[in-house]
């Protein structure tokens, strides 16, 4: 029995990996659990220059859910292929930089530097609001996203992992232009836009009105997306969003997820992901399977 799993030719111990946004760099965390455990490590989302984040409350808890409204607060790519890097690399695992921007010129300058580092996969985040164009999301417009990633896939020879925004009216559509557009791998969904209102004070919770969210809630959705970009293209899909439990995991797995990822689960439980791990595992010794390959996209 294996829990290996083989992504673009990167191998990975097991399919568990720390979903961007809710492992930081790894640090905090080093102290409650062993890093070397899991399959790969997802970096916060980090811009080319250091960013403070949004205004305003950027957290907030919903039914069965979490909202957040952080803002892409990073301490930019060069502190981070300086300061953090060395110690994601020095763990027994798979270091995914996740890599977001305001303009495509910021994108490309970040992939410019994280392709002179050792890190295995960029994991683009095409979510990020056009900042010079209105604000909306390139991974929520096909031109801006097939630009986007066209351009950074020509200034990395890194492995590129596309991830995709729930909020399309297609995500196969969304999934192929990846493709299309030279993508490795894709992972979603990322957070669900989301609302919520303070009716005492008759306003909106959060200073930008929406947030993101993320949580068991939004479960059902993501396992859908996923079903369906796996089923729209013929790269490796990477599967997240509401995964708490080793059966959760496999669910995902089933709908065509190669790997998962996990994200607000960590803020309820730091040994989540250690959890789901063992769970997979036992899981597979139970129903006698050997590899995850022969549950794979059987949906």
């Amino acid at each position: 029995m294996s829990l290996e799993v083989d992504i673009c030719g990167i191998k990975f111990k097991n399919p568990v990996i720390a979903a961007s946004g809710t492992f930081g760099f790894g640090r905090e965390f080093s102290a409650y659990i062993d890093l070397n455990r899991l399959g790969g490590i997802a970096s916060k989302g980090l811009t080319l220059h250091k960013n403070l984040g949004n205004k305003g409350l950027r957290i907030y808890e919903t039914a069965s859910g979490l909202m957040n409204s952080i803002g892409l607060q990073n301490p930019g790519i060069a502190y981070f292929v300086k300061e953090e890097l060395p110690f994601l690399l020095a763990k027994d695992t798979v270091t995914i930089a996740n890599l977001g921007g305001h303009s495509i010129d910021e994108y490309v300058r970040g992939a410019e530097i994280l392709d002179q580092t050792d890190l295995k996969i960029i994991e683009l985040n095409i979510s990020c609001p056009n900042v010079k164009e209105g604000g909306m999301a390139f991974g929520t417009d096909p031109s801006k996203a097939k630009e986007v990633i066209t351009k950074v896939r020509e200034k990395t020879n890194k492995v590129l992992m596309v991830k995709l925004s729930p909020n399309v009216g297609h995500i196969g559509d969304f999934a192929k232009i990846a493709q299309d557009c030279g993508a490795d791998c894709i992972s979603l969904i990322n957070t669900v836009n989301a609302m919520a209102i303070d009716i005492r004070k008759r306003k909106a919770v959060f200073a930008n009105k929406t947030a993101g969210l993320s949580g068991p809630c939004i479960k059902p959705i993501a396992l859908r997306m996923v079903n369906e970009a796996a089923n729209s293209v013929s790269i490796p899909v990477i599967g997240m969003g509401g995964i708490m439990t080793y059966e959760d995991a496999i669910e995902f797995i089933m709908a065509g997820a190669k790997a998962v990822q996990v994200g607000s689960a960590n803020f309820v439980d730091y040994k989540a992901m250690i959890n789901i791990i063992d769970g997979i595992e036992k899981f597979m010794d139970e129903e006698k399977i050997k590899d995850l390959s022969e549950i794979t996209n059987i949906i």
